[in-house]
């Protein structure tokens, strides 16, 4: 693979990696994450930022042990629902390392996803968040990040879309690509992922 935006290179891995992205809360939306390798233990947080937290605008990515891997931050004004990511806590003396906006192509829309101080590389994100089935695809159309429903192995049962599968493919920043999923998750509601009929491919339980 091509050399990617790299947040934090202990979240590279050498091998396929899957990701159990579960949300810490149901009574509100965007209440927050954590995210478990397939051994239980806690790979990424973000802590509650529903309604009564603080501005909705802005998302923090943090490691098992509380670190600022990334922020997400809404752009305000845009008319494309620009987000932009920052390295660490993402303070005013930073710039931003990566930006999201819609990208509609030929009547439809997608997320593109163009990195800063590389040139060439930019991603696009297909597919419906909402039902937790899209693609992350780099330049040369290769996917790199799959959002997946989970289903339970013992009991063939598909899980709520509260739980749900980040498949990472080998040498892509699992950081980067939970901060995409961070802003996807702000988004969704403004049918900011479109499909034309994307069918739904859950993933089963590790």
């Amino acid at each position: 693979m091509k050399a990617s935006l790299v947040v934090d290179d202990g979240f590279i891995y050498e091998e396929e990696k899957h990701l159990t992205v579960l949300k810490t809360s149901l009574f509100f939306a965007n209440d927050g994450f954590t995210v478990y390798d397939c051994n239980g233990q806690l790979v990424f947080r973000v802590d509650s930022y529903g309604p009564d937290s603080r501005d909705r605008g802005e998302v923090v990515l943090m490691d098992a042990q509380g670190r600022c891997l990334l922020t997400v931050r809404r752009k305000r004004p845009s008319l494309h629902h620009r987000w932009e990511g920052y390295m660490g806590d993402g303070s005013d003396a930073k710039k931003p390392v990566f930006s999201v906006r819609r990208s509609s192509i030929i009547g439809r829309c997608s997320v593109a996803v163009e990195v800063f101080g590389n040139p060439g590389e930019e991603y696009q994100i297909e597919g419906n968040f909402g039902q937790r089935s899209c693609s992350i695809f780099d330049a040369e159309k290769k996917v790199v990040a799959e959002i997946r429903r989970k289903v339970d192995s013992s009991t063939n049962v598909v899980l709520g879309k509260d739980v749900f599968s980040l498949c990472l493919k080998p040498g892509f920043d699992g950081a980067f690509a939970m901060g995409l999923v961070l802003i996807l998750d702000q988004t969704s509601g403004d049918d900011y992922v479109e499909t034309d009929g994307t069918d739904v491919q859950p993933t089963a339980e590790d």
